[in-house]
């Protein structure tokens, strides 16, 4: 949407893959690479891609490479972590190695918040904490700021802290911060703002005529009457009811399920920031899924807006308007085969706004021309810039489009031999 090219992409499950192309994401149909990204074989499809590139379309260098590797065993919502987790993340470090190797202007890495203090296996063989191990790879090649953000104040209505990390390579970190591409803050988005005007769903199976992913996904019968009278912000939980509150019937007696966290079984609330949106929204006993009027969990399409994901995004190859225009039975049909993979997609993404914003600050931080000190220099003598009359002038018309940096340093060269008014340019590096 902010004008780049996917080079190559990389997806371990096929059906995943298959999304990213109904979206056209790559030039080159190579370019949709399927595997294991730890093996060689597959690092060699991506490092191949690149060369492709380089010949056809005469790529100088790749602008940006994200990697956003599992985290099952990060993710505090896991409660069935496996003695391998170091092994798993240890996928961060293939993304550490392919960036080194890459040497891309600049590199995100996005993750759960306790992403680095995990530990994982370095490329040496020694555990440490992942935030060691980008350091130590790729600190001596480029300036790196992270912090952890929730996503809901940088556009998104749904409550999602994350660990983003920025790297900007060291040639280019004087005129650039990775301070300037992490998102900018915005106001937060109400449940009602962001889908408070869609049709409601009040029977099961709903289906709205004018959009196949705003659909009331059904769920066993009995389970109607645990959430029907909860008022927003309730859980099924804190009814007093005995036949109200979830439960299985064992030979005869009700066993009341497990309340956990507290959060399975609750309204959510019209006039709050959507709830974090995890890989099963489609159930009513996860993680505040239920609807804030509704007796259903969010529709595809409301989990899209409270996640940012445009109208126009494909989950499949078909045109929505050809959707649209099935029977009732065939839209059922399609939304069997491919609503839990969409439902499993937005759950482990990132909200699209948080990408195009971060795309955009680095268009607006890369427009601008910046030069070295020797032609700094040139410029500074064919330009007449000892004087200061001449000097004023030409910072403020900045002819030649030159980024603050380059301008910082024009000052600060250009005033190198005076000493009553002296200028200096702190780097931005250092700033960092």
């Amino acid at each position: 949407m902010e004008g780049f090219d996917c080079v190559a992409t990389n997806e371990l499950i096929e059906r995943r893959l298959e999304v990213q192309k109904a979206n056209s994401k790559c030039k080159y149909d190579s370019g949709y690479i399927q595997g294991d990204v730890s093996t060689d074989a597959v690092k060699k499809q991506l490092f191949d891609e690149i060369s492709l590139w380089k010949r056809r379309d005469n790529l100088k260098e790749v602008d940006v490479v994200i990697a956003t590797p599992p985290c099952q065993g990060m993710s505090v919502a896991n409660h069935k972590r496996t003695s391998n987790e170091i092994v798993r993340n240890s996928l961060i470090v293939e993304s550490i190695k392919i960036v080194a190797e890459i040497r891309p202007r600049v590199f995100v890495f996005e993750n759960v918040p306790r992403f680095l203090s995990t530990i994982c296996t370095d490329v040496d063989g020694v555990e440490r904490p992942i935030g060691e191990a980008i350091e130590s790879s790729l600190g001596p090649h480029y300036s790196i700021y992270s912090q952890v953000v929730n996503f809901k104040e940088f556009g998104a209505s749904s409550s999602r802290s994350r660990t983003l990390v920025i790297g900007v390579r060291i040639d280019l970190a004087n005129s650039v911060s990775p301070i300037e591409l992490f998102p900018d803050y915005k106001p937060e988005v109400t449940l009602r703002e962001a889908i408070g005007g869609m049709a409601r769903l009040k029977k099961m199976g709903a289906i709205d005529s004018k959009d196949i992913f705003h659909a009331f996904r059904s769920y066993p019968n009995h389970m109607e009457s645990w959430i029907s009278q909860l008022k927003p912000g309730q859980t099924a939980f804190e009814n007093t009811e005995p036949t109200r509150i979830p439960h299985q019937v064992i030979k005869g007696k009700i066993v009341f399920n497990q309340e956990k966290n507290g959060d399975k079984y609750r309204r959510q609330i019209w006039d709050k920031v959507g709830p974090c949106v995890h890989t099963r929204n489609d159930q009513l006993a996860s993680q505040n899924t239920i609807h804030p009027e509704d007796n259903r969990v969010f529709s595809i399409r409301e989990l899209m807006r409270m996640m940012t994901v445009p109208e126009s995004f494909k989950w499949t190859r078909d045109e929505l308007k050809s959707l649209n225009g099935l029977t009732e039975i065939e839209k059922s049909k399609y939304l069997k085969k491919h609503e839990m993979n969409i439902r499993q997609s937005l759950g482990e993404a990132v909200p699209t706004d948080i990408f195009r914003n971060i795309a955009r600050n680095y268009q607006d931080a890369f427009s601008f021309r910046f030069l070295s000190d020797a032609e700094i220099k040139t410029e500074i003598k064919k330009e007449n810039l000892l004087n200061l009359a001449d000097l004023a002038n030409y910072i403020r018309s900045n002819p030649k489009n030159l980024g603050f940096s380059s301008l910082c340093r024009i000052v600060e060269l250009a005033n190198s031999n005076r000493h009553e008014q002296e200028a200096f340019f702190t780097d931005k590096r250092l700033v960092t």
